[in-house]
């Protein structure tokens, strides 16, 4: 028997303990995997439980399932909520190694600079926006992730708070890691390209045993890459082993590892020569300056062990339990901006000088998760209920130990350092001539923006005059929480509570110990509505809640709050959204979806942008952002793949205590952006079977900077494209993408003069895939 197009419910219908293949443009997933994932069949109601089918064959871009978003198998289609999806074959045919270049294929979503912080409808992300397996985590604020590992990369439009507590109004980044399968699967794959990189990465799985009840699966990459930005590497290795075993039907357990090293460097950006607000020249200095030193590094390591176990009681109640731990520790060395110009002895900035300071630091996190739930299934009359119950745990410790030296400031004559300079003690300071201007001494050396200038960049000749000894600190999270799911007819309602107990403390098991604590109720609604059997209407209203926490370093600034008072001087930030749209199958072959929101929030966290006191964070009133959101993914024909995608963004500050600020726009946010990346085979056509090409495009519009509003990125318009050929019919695919090839000059991002976020000119990237 063979199915063309899956459907959950009608699959599991037609199951009758016979072979059975699901096959999906030429993909076959056979019924031993349907069994390893859990799959189980209430004979009432015909509907799957807990399922999800993994390890496809086919070049899909459309994933029909996510489970991180209410916790159950429900099909994207009847969530009422915006839920984009980029699965592994989408990352493959992009060649997409970190997560950056994963979400900008996502309408609404755009990098804020080169760190691994994405602006989300409007919204900057906190590093609480970034989950692993629905598991939140203490994501690498500034390296990139890498995605060979990833099953599917998904974004959760809005705050999910209710199964996914305290995470980002915009949205939540959910990615989604690659379990074992129980057929024989073996892929290795070698890169190289511009920018002198290197990768290699390979994916391992199959069966342990006969009956094929013990699974395994093995991801491995390295990677040693430069960039076209001057003194920045970036290298690192990832090794994911992961075994499930599945004893019977109704039970599963699967357990699995992450060891991810980073080596790398903090690439503030570029900066620019003669900061005149409004007759700013962006190109007046190579979009390769780095203010940092050659010597500079920033290194990671990490170790994530994870588990979860599954168990269908019986055909109306199943229980799961997932559990993470997550070590992570940073060492870093850095020569950076203080977002501010040298000034002279009058205290007027001098434009091609730039304000540089010195930054050691050291420390370690630990997290964990656990999440537990029963899932209740059963009928009242014409309706259909599903409801879930469940227990949240979360706990982040900075451990003890951590350090963070400094040099910045000013030299006085009687050897101190000043923190700022003060033109009435103009006496005081030591004195240097810069262009025959004088001008007060900086304790470290100054950036010469100048065309031809030559710098040194050495921690020889500094003094360390900041020193912090950042504390530990504890902060847990313990929630209980109602999710209830009732169909009836042409409706579905998706309705949840959750009450939220939250303590943070500071210098935690030391003599000064001190602790604030928050809890909050949260709530959702959805409801959907089926025009026909392909599209539904929705809409939904859910709320958001996070408490400021001295464990978590805030976005967009890239200081912490380090002082011996708690975070709870902070308001918490609250929002809310509201949204409504429309979602469905097209022709059978394409998925797409409409949606228009309004999302607000209060009492952002932002740098106070003080270059004296560059850790210094205050705090904004509100902000709300409005939208449109449409995209759609599939097939135009079997042959013709499409992921495409257009969003409009109105994201507004109104309140603010700077009241010029209000009604002003949002910064780093793109009115409009489309993007679009198709992909034909040419398997029709004889003498070109073995070939496929690629074509993209991302279109972007203008964006006003963090913390000036002197300048604007302007508007930009990048195409991308990509060959693929199986050599002669062979185990062996190469692909070969480049990227801009157009070699268009563009700006991801900025912050102020001073740390601007220039795109990669055009790059090439080839890949040799060997299957086994």
């Amino acid at each position: 028997m063979r199915i063309n197009h899956f459907n959950g419910p009608e699959v599991m219908n037609l199951i009758s303990g016979k072979t059975i293949q699901l096959s999906a443009l030429g993909a076959i997933i056979s019924s031993s995997l349907l069994n390893a994932q859990s799959v189980s069949k209430d004979s009432a109601s015909g509907s799957i439980q807990t399922v999800e089918i993994i390890g496809r064959k086919s070049k899909d871009y459309i994933s029909d399932y996510s489970f991180a978003a209410t916790k159950t198998a429900m099909k994207n289609k009847d969530l009422p909520l915006t839920l984009n999806t980029i699965t592994k074959e989408f990352i493959r045919e992009r060649q997409a190694f970190q997560l950056g270049e994963v979400l900008k294929n996502i309408s609404g979503v755009s990098p804020s600079s080169y760190y691994n912080q994405y602006n989300i409808r409007g919204i900057s992300q906190n590093e609480e926006g970034q989950i692993i397996n629905g598991m939140r985590t203490r994501q690498y604020y500034f390296l990139q992730p890498m995605t060979s590992n990833i099953e599917r990369v998904e974004v959760f439009k809005g705050p999910a708070s209710i199964t996914m507590s305290s995470v980002d109004p915009g949205g939540t980044i959910n990615m989604v890691t690659k379990k074992p399968l129980p057929d024989p699967r073996h892929e290795i794959s070698l890169s190289g390209g511009s920018f002198d990189t290197y990768r290699i990465t390979t994916d391992l799985t199959g069966p342990l045993n006969k009956s094929k009840t013990l699974l395994y699966r093995f991801n491995g990459a390295y990677q040693n890459a430069k960039s076209f930005r001057d003194h920045i590497n970036n290298s690192g290795f990832l090794i994911s082993p992961s075994i499930t075993y599945i004893p019977d039907e109704k039970t599963s357990l699967n357990v699995e590892m992450v060891i991810n090293h980073l080596n790398g460097n903090l690439d503030r950006g570029q900066p620019i020569f003669g900061a005149v607000a409004g007759k700013t020249d962006l190109n007046s200095t190579p979009k390769s300056l780095n203010l940092g030193a050659p010597d500079d590094f920033f290194k990671t390591r990490e170790l994530i062990i994870m588990g979860n176990f599954s168990r269908l009681i019986n055909k109306h109640i199943s229980f799961n339990a997932s559990y993470m731990k997550q070590l992570w520790k940073e060492d870093l060395q850095e020569h950076r901006t203080t977002g501010a110009f040298v000034p002279d002895i009058e205290n007027k900035p001098i434009s091609s000088l730039a304000m540089m300071q010195f930054v050691q630091r050291k420390q370690n996190w630990a997290t964990d998760n656990l999440n537990a739930y029963f899932n209740f299934n059963f009928k009242t009359g014409q309706v259909e209920h599903q409801t879930l119950i469940g227990y949240d745990n979360q706990i982040w410790e900075k451990r003890k130990g951590g350090l963070q030296n400094a040099a910045r400031g000013f030299l006085m004559k009687d050897g101190s350092v000043a923190s700022s300079y003060n033109p009435a003690n103009a006496e005081l300071y030591e004195t240097i001539l810069y262009k025959g201007i004088t001008v007060p001494k900086p304790n470290v050396t100054p950036f010469d923006l100048s065309p031809g200038a030559q710098n040194y960049q050495g921690a020889d000749l500094y003094k360390t005059n900041v020193t912090t000894q950042l504390p530990a600190a504890l902060t847990t999270t313990h929630a209980a929480y109602i999710q209830h799911l009732f169909t009836w007819k042409k409706f579905k309602v998706l309705s949840g509570i959750r009450h939220e107990w939250f303590k943070d403390t500071t210098h935690f098991k030391e003599a000064d110990e001190s602790s604030f604590s928050n809890n909050k109720f949260l709530y959702r609604l959805g409801i959907t509505y089926s025009l026909t059997d392909q599209i539904n209407l929705y809409g939904t209203y859910l709320t958001g809640y996070q408490p400021q926490s001295n464990t978590v370093t805030l976005m967009p600034n890239t200081g912490r709050f380090t002082g011996s008072e708690s975070a709870a001087q902070f308001k918490p930030l609250t929002s809310d959204l509201k949204e409504i749209g429309v979602k469905g199958r097209l022709f059978g072959m394409l998925s797409a979806s409409l949606a228009v929101y309004e999302i607000n929030q209060k009492n952002i966290l932002i740098n106070a942008n003080n270059p004296a006191e560059p850790d210094q964070l205050i705090q904004r009133g509100a902000d709300r952002s409005r939208g449109f959101e449409a995209e759609v993914t599939g097939y135009i024909l079997p042959q013709w793949h499409i992921y495409a995608g257009y969003s409009y963004i109105d994201a507004r500050i109104v309140d603010d205590a700077d009241a010029t600020l209000i009604g002003q726009r949002k910064e780093n946010t793109s009115k409009n952006s489309v993007n679009i990346w198709t992909r034909y085979n040419f398997s029709k056509t004889s003498f070109l079977s073995d070939f496929g090409v690629g074509l993209g495009m991302l279109y972007q519009s203008s964006k006003v900077p963090w913390f000036t509003r002197g300048f604007e990125l302007p508007a930009y318009t990048t195409v991308d494209a990509a060959v693929y050929y199986t050599l002669l019919q062979s185990k062996v695919q190469l692909a070969l993408t480049v990227n801009n090839i157009t070699n268009t000059s563009y700006w991801v991002g900025a912050q102020n003069y001073l740390r601007l976020f220039p795109g990669a000119p055009t790059n090439y990237l080839l890949t040799a895939t060997y299957n086994f």
